[in-house]
C-alpha cells in the first residue's frame, strides 16, 4: 500500500485529494430528497471534480466537467427546455473533440449525456437513475485514470443515489400525493389547472 503513495507524483496525490473532497459533497447531495439543494451541492463537487481530472491531466472529463457546472444552473432555471439540452450535448460534443486523448474519454462522454438528459429532463427518481448511469460511467472513468478519490466518491454516489430512489418510492407509496419528489398541495393543483 505505501508503494502505491510513494509512486505517485504530487499532482496525482493532489488528485486524489480533490476526489475525496467530491466525495463529501455528492454525499450530501445525492442523500437530500430535495431536487434544488441536490444540484446545488453538484456544482460543488464538480468543482472538486474539474480539479481532480486536470490533476490527473484527464482533459475531456475535465472540460466536460466544468460544462456540467453550467448544465447544473441551466438545468434548475429551464428544466424542461429540449433545445437548451440539445445545445449543450453538442457544445459537449465539441468539447469532447477538441481535448480528445483516448478511447477512455467515451465514459466522460456517456456521462455527461445521461446527466444533461436526466437534469433537463426528469424530476425525481427518474432523475436519480439516470444521474446514477452518469456515477457509473464517471466511475469507470476514475478507474482507468487510477483515482481512488473518484473511485470512491461515484460509488458512494451510486450507493447513496439507490438509497435515496428506495426512499422517494417509499414515499410515493406511503404518500400518494408525492409526485416526482415534490408534495403537490390543493393551492398548487388549482394553480396547474389555471394553467400557471
Amino acid at each position: 500500500m505505501t508503494d502505491f503513495f510513494t509512486d505517485m507524483t504530487l499532482a496525482q496525490m493532489l488528485g486524489q485529494i480533490a476526489g475525496l473532497f467530491a466525495l463529501g459533497f455528492c454525499i450530501a447531495g445525492f442523500a437530500n430528497k430535495n431536487d434544488d439543494r441536490l444540484m446545488v451541492l453538484l456544482i460543488s463537487a464538480n468543482v472538486a471534480f474539474v480539479l481532480m481530472f486536470a490533476f490527473f491531466q484527464s482533459w475531456t472529463a475535465a472540460a466536460l466537467t466544468l460544462l456540467v457546472i453550467v448544465r447544473i444552473e441551466l438545468a434548475r432555471r429551464f428544466q424542461g427546455n429540449w433545445r437548451l439540452m440539445l445545445g449543450l450535448l453538442a457544445v459537449s460534443g465539441l468539447a469532447a473533440w477538441a481535448t480528445w486523448q483516448s478511447i477512455t474519454d467515451i465514459f466522460a462522454v456517456l456521462a455527461m449525456t445521461f446527466g444533461t438528459v436526466g437534469m433537463f429532463m426528469l424530476r425525481g427518481i427518474p432523475l436519480r437513475i439516470m444521474l446514477g448511469l452518469a456515477a457509473f460511467s464517471w466511475m469507470l472513468n476514475n478507474i482507468v485514470i487510477g483515482s481512488v478519490g473518484g473511485m470512491l466518491a461515484e460509488a458512494m454516489v451510486l450507493v447513496t443515489n439507490i438509497i435515496t430512489i428506495i426512499r422517494l418510492y417509499r414515499l410515493r407509496e406511503k404518500f400518494p400525493e408525492v409526485v416526482a419528489g415534490t408534495v403537490v398541495s390543493p393551492d398548487s393543483r388549482q394553480e396547474e389547472s389555471a394553467g400557471r
